[in-house]
Protein backbone atom coordinates (compact mmCIF):
# COMPACT_ATOMS: atom_id res chain seq x y z
CA UNK A 1 0.00 0.00 0.00
CA UNK A 2 0.92 3.76 -0.10
CA UNK A 3 0.81 6.24 2.23
CA UNK A 4 -2.66 7.58 2.37
CA UNK A 5 -4.86 10.21 4.55
CA UNK A 6 -8.30 9.69 4.62
CA UNK A 7 -10.59 12.09 6.08
CA UNK A 8 -13.49 9.74 8.57
CA UNK A 9 -16.73 8.62 6.49
CA UNK A 10 -15.58 10.83 3.62
CA UNK A 11 -13.94 9.88 -0.11
CA UNK A 12 -12.10 11.90 -2.23
CA UNK A 13 -14.20 14.60 -3.68
CA UNK A 14 -17.25 14.53 -1.70
CA UNK A 15 -19.10 17.11 -0.11
CA UNK A 16 -18.15 18.68 2.62
CA UNK A 17 -20.52 18.02 5.77
CA UNK A 18 -22.05 21.78 7.05
CA UNK A 19 -20.99 21.27 10.88
CA UNK A 20 -17.13 21.27 9.55
CA UNK A 21 -17.88 24.79 7.79
CA UNK A 22 -18.04 28.01 8.73
CA UNK A 23 -22.38 27.81 8.22
CA UNK A 24 -22.25 24.78 10.92
CA UNK A 25 -20.05 24.29 13.79
CA UNK A 26 -16.77 25.22 12.69
CA UNK A 27 -15.37 22.06 13.97
CA UNK A 28 -12.24 20.12 12.65
CA UNK A 29 -12.97 16.56 10.81
CA UNK A 30 -11.46 13.35 12.45
CA UNK A 31 -8.27 12.42 10.08
CA UNK A 32 -6.61 9.23 9.40
CA UNK A 33 -3.88 8.39 8.09
CA UNK A 34 -1.50 4.90 6.76
CA UNK A 35 1.29 3.26 5.23
CA UNK A 36 3.83 6.26 6.57
CA UNK A 37 7.43 6.16 5.33
CA UNK A 38 9.34 3.91 7.66
CA UNK A 39 11.81 7.33 7.78
CA UNK A 40 9.55 9.55 8.72
CA UNK A 41 10.56 11.79 11.86
CA UNK A 42 7.58 13.87 12.34
CA UNK A 43 3.99 15.62 10.25
CA UNK A 44 2.72 18.45 9.22
CA UNK A 45 -0.72 19.55 8.18
CA UNK A 46 -2.32 21.76 5.68
CA UNK A 47 -5.52 22.11 4.66
CA UNK A 48 -6.43 24.93 2.06
CA UNK A 49 -8.86 26.39 -0.39
CA UNK A 50 -6.87 27.19 -3.77
CA UNK A 51 -9.80 28.96 -5.19
CA UNK A 52 -10.01 31.61 -3.13
CA UNK A 53 -10.29 34.93 -4.96
CA UNK A 54 -7.11 36.45 -3.79
CA UNK A 55 -5.72 33.12 -4.45
CA UNK A 56 -4.44 30.30 -1.70
CA UNK A 57 -6.24 30.41 1.69
CA UNK A 58 -5.23 28.34 4.46
CA UNK A 59 -8.11 26.88 6.81
CA UNK A 60 -5.60 25.25 9.20
CA UNK A 61 -1.84 24.48 10.09
CA UNK A 62 -0.43 21.63 12.69
CA UNK A 63 3.03 20.32 12.97
CA UNK A 64 5.06 18.43 15.20
CA UNK A 65 3.12 15.79 15.24
CA UNK A 66 4.91 12.74 15.76
CA UNK A 67 5.76 10.08 13.65
CA UNK A 68 4.09 7.26 15.64
CA UNK A 69 0.51 8.91 15.66
CA UNK A 70 -1.88 8.19 12.33
CA UNK A 71 -4.98 9.99 13.62
CA UNK A 72 -6.28 13.18 14.86
CA UNK A 73 -10.09 13.40 16.37
CA UNK A 74 -12.80 15.05 15.43
CA UNK A 75 -12.75 18.95 16.82
CA UNK A 76 -9.12 19.19 17.82
CA UNK A 77 -9.41 22.24 20.88
CA UNK A 78 -8.10 25.72 18.73
CA UNK A 79 -4.94 26.43 20.81
CA UNK A 80 -1.41 26.73 20.22
CA UNK A 81 -0.74 23.05 21.92
CA UNK A 82 -3.48 20.94 21.81
CA UNK A 83 -3.36 18.05 24.86
CA UNK A 84 -2.84 15.53 21.79
CA UNK A 85 0.83 16.67 21.63
CA UNK A 86 0.99 18.71 18.48
CA UNK A 87 1.43 22.43 17.88
CA UNK A 88 -0.97 24.32 15.53
CA UNK A 89 -0.44 27.27 13.44
CA UNK A 90 -1.97 30.31 12.54
CA UNK A 91 -4.73 29.88 9.70
CA UNK A 92 -5.36 32.86 7.01
CA UNK A 93 -8.27 34.15 9.36
CA UNK A 94 -5.24 34.92 11.63
CA UNK A 95 -6.75 32.36 14.11
CA UNK A 96 -4.74 29.62 15.54
CA UNK A 97 -6.06 25.95 14.76
CA UNK A 98 -8.97 24.58 12.27
CA UNK A 99 -11.09 27.45 10.25
CA UNK A 100 -13.18 26.26 8.35
CA UNK A 101 -14.51 26.27 4.52
CA UNK A 102 -16.90 29.82 4.07
CA UNK A 103 -16.17 30.60 0.49
CA UNK A 104 -17.87 33.87 -0.50
CA UNK A 105 -20.99 33.61 -2.70
CA UNK A 106 -22.15 30.13 -3.26
CA UNK A 107 -19.71 29.03 -5.65
CA UNK A 108 -18.01 25.29 -4.71
CA UNK A 109 -14.78 25.38 -3.41
CA UNK A 110 -12.27 22.36 -3.58
CA UNK A 111 -11.11 22.12 -0.19
CA UNK A 112 -7.20 19.90 -0.37
CA UNK A 113 -5.48 18.43 2.93
CA UNK A 114 -2.50 17.50 3.10
CA UNK A 115 0.02 15.55 5.46
CA UNK A 116 3.60 15.81 4.84
CA UNK A 117 5.67 13.07 5.88
CA UNK A 118 8.64 15.04 7.07
CA UNK A 119 12.56 14.27 8.40
CA UNK A 120 11.85 17.16 10.72
CA UNK A 121 13.20 16.16 14.45
CA UNK A 122 13.44 19.47 15.99
CA UNK A 123 10.21 21.19 18.36
CA UNK A 124 9.15 23.90 16.17
CA UNK A 125 7.62 26.58 18.00
CA UNK A 126 3.62 27.23 17.94
CA UNK A 127 1.91 29.69 15.55
CA UNK A 128 4.07 29.49 12.56
CA UNK A 129 2.12 29.89 9.16
CA UNK A 130 2.15 27.33 6.21
CA UNK A 131 4.55 30.01 4.19
CA UNK A 132 7.18 29.46 7.65
CA UNK A 133 7.18 25.95 7.14
CA UNK A 134 7.58 26.16 3.71
CA UNK A 135 11.62 25.66 3.41
CA UNK A 136 10.58 22.43 5.80
CA UNK A 137 8.24 21.18 3.43
CA UNK A 138 9.96 21.45 0.45
CA UNK A 139 13.85 20.72 2.11
CA UNK A 140 12.59 17.46 4.45
CA UNK A 141 9.46 16.15 3.08
CA UNK A 142 9.86 12.37 2.15
CA UNK A 143 6.07 11.54 1.05
CA UNK A 144 3.10 13.47 0.89
CA UNK A 145 -0.86 12.21 0.94
CA UNK A 146 -3.41 14.31 0.32
CA UNK A 147 -7.48 14.47 -0.03
CA UNK A 148 -10.00 16.97 -1.43
CA UNK A 149 -13.68 17.98 -0.58
CA UNK A 150 -15.91 20.11 -1.79
CA UNK A 151 -18.04 22.92 -0.57
CA UNK A 152 -19.86 26.07 -1.89
CA UNK A 153 -22.32 27.73 0.52
CA UNK A 154 -25.96 26.80 1.09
Amino acid sequence: MSFHIQIEGLKYGDDMPREFTCEGNDTSPAIKWSDPPASTKSYILIFEDPDAPRGVFVHWVAYNIKHTVTELPRNVNKVEKPELGFTQGKNDFGKVGYGGPCPPGKSKHHYILTLYATLQTEELPPLLTKKDLEKIIKDKTVKQASTMLLYGKS
